[in-house]
């Protein structure tokens, strides 16, 4: 039998007879839609935006921590060699983790020049479980900013009360808070609701680092969809964000959102890479982390 490492870094097993030729497909070049980077480059500026509250070295590798609010914020974030042989390192992280009390994630990515398929196949030979499959996306600022009216909208430093009652992980954490207040320069983005005492209409989240601007927990009242706030929201943060000087937009949604993935591509996001979070198989289930 002969394994097959296809490019979203899945394994797969076929008869030696069934194979007629074949040779080494390198990782496939970043799409060049959108503003040109290296998965490295975004893949730093994605760590930047959603920061732990504890973390630790491994070689190249960095070990992250925050209570369970996220798995990108309670993953190992692998750019580079760990250092030390690669079993060696998974125990390590397993027992990081352990020491914790969650379980135990490597976050990978495939689909561009620089990413790690060669790694999930390695993950996946060892028995770690593939749980969350999402994309980053990219785009140009400009037309963002163009796009909506951003006069309802209301920009702010910190996630106050009427943005996190929108926010859709409830029983927001001091934790919480900090993973959501971190980044270079972080913006929060809110439509009133229709009275004093209503939750927002919409919400949103910036951050602004260099030339790029990261958008995340953009949501809607489900009884106001389809007005153009989501839109309206994103246009008060990028204009905001060209204001410091950024030209280009990141965001990351999930693969199974497929409502959001429109609304993306419409303003003219397109996919740059994959990425994945792994779980170690003697780890507990996702119980204690919310969302990717």
């Amino acid at each position: 039998m002969l394994l097959i490492t296809r490019k979203s870094g899945e394994s797969v097993r076929i008869p030696e007879s069934a194979l007629v030729a074949g040779k080494t497909v390198p990782a496939a070049p970043a799409r060049r839609r959108g503003p040109a980077a290296s998965y490295e480059e975004l893949a730093r500026v994605a760590a930047r935006a959603w920061r732990p509250v504890e973390s630790e070295r491994l070689g190249d590798w960095e070990l992250r921590a925050a209570s369970g609010f996220t798995r990108r914020a309670n993953s190992v974030l692998p750019l580079g060699a760990p250092g030390v042989p690669l079993d060696e390192a998974l125990d390590a992280v397993r027992r990081w983790y352990g020491a914790r009390g969650l379980p135990a994630y490597v976050q990978t990515a495939t689909g561009a020049e620089g990413t790690q398929e060669l790694l999930c196949a390695e993950l996946e030979r060892r028995g770690w479980v593939r749980e969350v499959t999402a994309g980053l996306w990219v785009g140009p600022l400009a037309p963002i900013a163009d796009r909506g009216d951003p006069a309802g909208v209301v920009l702010s430093r910190q996630a106050g009360e009427g943005w996190l009652a929108r926010y859709q992980r409830k029983g927001v954490s001091e934790v919480a808070l900090r993973v959501l207040e971190s980044g270079p320069s972080v913006w929060f983005a809110t439509v009133p609701g229709e009275s004093a005492d209503a939750p927002p209409a919409a919400i949103g989240r910036c951050v602004v680092d260099g030339r790029w601007a990261g958008f995340a927990a953009v949501e809607v009242d489900p009884a106001l969809r389809r007005r153009g706030l989501a839109t309206a929201v994103m246009a008060a943060l990028a204009r905001q964000a060209l204001d410091e000087g950024a030209s280009a937009a990141w965001l990351q949604v999930e693969s199974d959102n497929a409502a959001a993935r429109a609304l993306y591509a419409g303003m003219g996001f397109a996919a740059h890479h994959a990425y994945h979070h792994y779980r170690a198989p003697d780890g507990a289930a996702a119980a204690g982390i919310r969302s990717s």
